[in-house]
C-alpha cells in the first residue's frame, strides 16, 4: 500500500511521447524484503524481446518491468524490444541478439502480440497438412503429415518463424513467451487512435484470440508461458485501474511505473518457479 500511495501521490509534470503534457508516476522504490537474491536467476544474462512495453526508451513509464527485475532478481538485462514491433519483428530481434551476443545469454523472454492484434494480422494456421508414407512396425503406411508454417503474413506463421530460429540457435537457453496484457483506449494523435479491447479488430477478432494462439504456441514449441493477460491484475477498462497506466484519458495502453512494478512482481515469482538455463556444468 505504501508503494501505491507514494507512486500515485507524488506526480511529476512532463511532456509525454505523444506530445501532450503528462502526469508521470515516478519509479517505485523497492525494499530489500521484496528482492529475491541468490536465486537461480542471480547474475543471469537475460534478453528481452518485444514492443513498446519493453522498449529501452521507457514509453509511458519511468521504469520498465525489466529494470525492476534487474533489482528484484539480480539479472543482467539485454533489451531488444522496439515500439510498434509485431511478432514478425521478433525474428529480426532474435537475429540481432545472435549477431551481437551469440549464445552468451542464459534466457530469452518474449513479450509481444498486442500490435499484431491492433494491425489486423490474420491468425492463420500453425501447420500445413499433407500425407506421407512412413514405416510403422515394419510396414509402409500412409499417414497424415504436418509441416509448421513459417511466414510473416499470419500470426501463427510469425510465431513459428521466430520460435524455430530461437530453438535452433539457443538450445541450452531458457526461452519464455509472455502474453500481452489487456488493452485500454489510446489516442497518441489524430491519426493514431486505438480502441480498447472490447472492439474487434479489422479481422473481427478480439485480443483474446491472439492470447489463445500464444498459449498454443508455447505448448507446441515446448516453452514456458507467463500469462500476463490473466495473472498480471492489470485491467485498464476499470477506472480504478487507471492508476497503473500512463494517462487515464489518452493512454490506457502503456503501463506507468506503478503498472510496470506490478508486471515485474508477477514475472519475478513466475521466474522463480523456472530454471534460468540448461547448461550442464
Amino acid at each position: 500500500m505504501k508503494h501505491i500511495i507514494a507512486s500515485v501521490c507524488i506526480l511529476l509534470l512532463t511532456v509525454g511521447f505523444n506530445g501532450f503534457a503528462q502526469q508521470v508516476v515516478p519509479k517505485v522504490k523497492l525494499t530489500d524484503k521484496e528482492k529475491t537474491p541468490n536465486s537461480q536467476w542471480q547474475g543471469k544474462r537475460v534478453a528481452f524481446l518485444g514492443d513498446s512495453m519493453t522498449d529501452k526508451r521507457r514509453i509511458g513509464t519511468t521504469c520498465v518491468y525489466w529494470e525492476y527485475l534487474g533489482e528484484l532478481l539480480g539479472i543482467e538485462p539485454f533489451v531488444y524490444g522496439v515500439s510498434g514491433n509485431q511478432w514478425n519483428d521478433i525474428y529480426k530481434q532474435s537475429a540481432k541478439l545472435h549477431e551481437e551476443k551469440g549464445t552468451n545469454v542464459d534466457a530469452i523472454l518474449i513479450f509481444a502480440g498486442t500490435n499484431d492484434y491492433n494491425h489486423d494480422t490474420p491468425l492463420g494456421e500453425f501447420f500445413s497438412e499433407t500425407t506421407r508414407q512412413t514405416n510403422f512396425n515394419g510396414k509402409e503406411v500412409t499417414r497424415k503429415y504436418r509441416t509448421p508454417n513459417l511466414n510473416d503474413s499470419t500470426f501463427c506463421g510469425r510465431i513459428n518463424k521466430a520460435m524455430s530460429y530461437l530453438k535452433n540457435n539457443y538450445p541450452q537457453q531458457q526461452i519464455i513467451i509472455m502474453t500481452p496484457i489487456h488493452r485500454g483506449f489510446a489516442k497518441f494523435n489524430e491519426k493514431n487512435v486505438q480502441p480498447d479491447e472490447n472492439y474487434g479488430n479489422g479481422q473481427g477478432l478480439y485480443i483474446d484470440s491472439y492470447v489463445a494462439i500464444l498459449k498454443q504456441a508455447a505448448s507446441y514449441w515446448a516453452v514456458p508461458l507467463i500469462d500476463l493477460y490473466s495473472i498480471s491484475g492489470l485491467f485498464p477498462m476499470a477506472d480504478a485501474q487507471s492508476q497503473y497506466f500512463h494517462d487515464k484519458e489518452k493512454d490506457r495502453l502503456h503501463p506507468n511505473a506503478l503498472g510496470d512494478y506490478r508486471l515485474a512482481k508477477t514475472i519475478q515469482y513466475q521466474l522463480l518457479a523456472l530454471p534460468s538455463d540448461f547448461v550442464v556444468e
